[in-house]
């Protein structure tokens, strides 16, 4: 696995852990990343790993032999991390592209065998719901005006498909739905031109606007929110791009306005793909879909006549790893 394709936190090292410590893996479309916290919670290791693994699922209704194996030899890394800080209580989580596969089995068949616990598939709704409890945990504090009462509404953009979830602070969420639509699968599905050519664009985002229907029609909730969160790597990378480099610190409770978020669009939306990697805050391996990823945020923010949003950086890991601790 190349070192440039993984965004890595560590807070020293720990040979030894307690029984009490957990961590979690999320097989994501685009993605492969990791949690792991002490028994206060404290992160020893978060890490994200560009992997693709729905990489031609929308085409062949079935995850691709070589997407599998560079997920194995993601986990079999992060297995071997686990195993040095002496975790044993673990999770591993499976969304969008393994929901869509034929061969599912094949690779959670395989994810077990070297995790040693089978990877649990989560529905649109979990993923959502989970979602929300890891975005709002630790966002609330940071900032003054979180304490007025609020409908906030969570959008979490993935590879594969797009969760909201609308609720109050402090509790679950009052509603979830899931679209079918993500940065991975509007690349594959309608931007093959570098750069994607207006008619192209209009074509994805008239995509996602009809999706945005579907939501408004199925989860009424979404028209009465007062707030918005974002999280995932389109949204954060958007923000870092704005912020001229990636700072997690700075990302997490970051506002971003609607007209930033149109700018770095009509920036990357223009660019060949060449150009467009020497935006700083841009993970190369972030190139080929961020495009779509911008073009999904903003047409959330149009379609919903929204002026911004709040960024987290604590997202559906969180919320899992705050459900595994509550359980102990």
């Amino acid at each position: 696995m190349d070192a440039s394709a993984t965004r890595r936190s560590r807070l020293g090292r720990h040979p030894v852990s307690t029984s009490a410590s957990v961590a979690v893996i999320d097989a994501g479309t685009n993605s492969m990343r990791m949690l792991a916290v002490d028994a206060n919670g404290g992160v020893l290791s978060r890490r994200a790993t560009v992997t693709r693994l729905g990489e031609g699922v929308n085409a062949s209704g079935v995850l691709l032999a070589e997407a599998i194996e560079r997920n194995l030899t993601c986990l079999r890394a992060y297995k071997d991390e686990l195993d040095e800080l002496g975790i044993a209580k673990v999770r591993m989580i499976a969304t969008s592209a393994v929901r869509d596969a034929a061969n599912r089995r094949q690779f959670m068949d395989s994810a077990a065998e070297i995790l040693g616990v089978r990877p649990e598939l989560l529905s649109g709704a979990e993923e959502g719901a989970l979602s929300f409890a890891g975005a709002t945990a630790d966002l609330y504090p940071r900032l003054d005006e979180w304490h007025e009462p609020t409908l906030d509404m969570v959008v979490d953009i993935g590879g594969g498909s797009t969760e909201f979830s609308v609720g109050v602070p402090g509790a679950a969420p009052l509603g979830v739905w899931s679209l079918d639509v993500g940065c991975v699968r509007l690349t594959e599905l309608y931007l093959a031109s570098d750069p994607p050519t207006p008619v192209e664009l209009s074509g994805a985002i008239t995509v996602v606007h009809a999706h945005l229907d579907d939501l408004q029609r199925e989860l009424p909730l979404v028209n009465n929110a007062t707030r918005l969160i974002g999280v995932g790597g389109s949204i954060t990378t958007v923000a870092a791009i704005e912020l001229g480099r990636y700072n997690r610190d700075e990302i997490h409770a970051m506002a971003l306005s609607r007209a930033a978020a149109e700018d770095v669009f009509r920036t990357v939306a223009t660019e060949r793909a060449v150009d467009r990697a020497f935006n700083p805050g841009l993970q190369a391996e972030r190139v080929a879909t961020i495009v779509a990823g911008a073009a999904i945020l903003v047409t959330v923010l149009r379609h919903l006549g929204l002026d911004g949003l709040i960024v987290s950086e604590s997202d559906i890991l969180d919320g899992v790893v705050a459900s595994m601790r509550s359980t102990q």
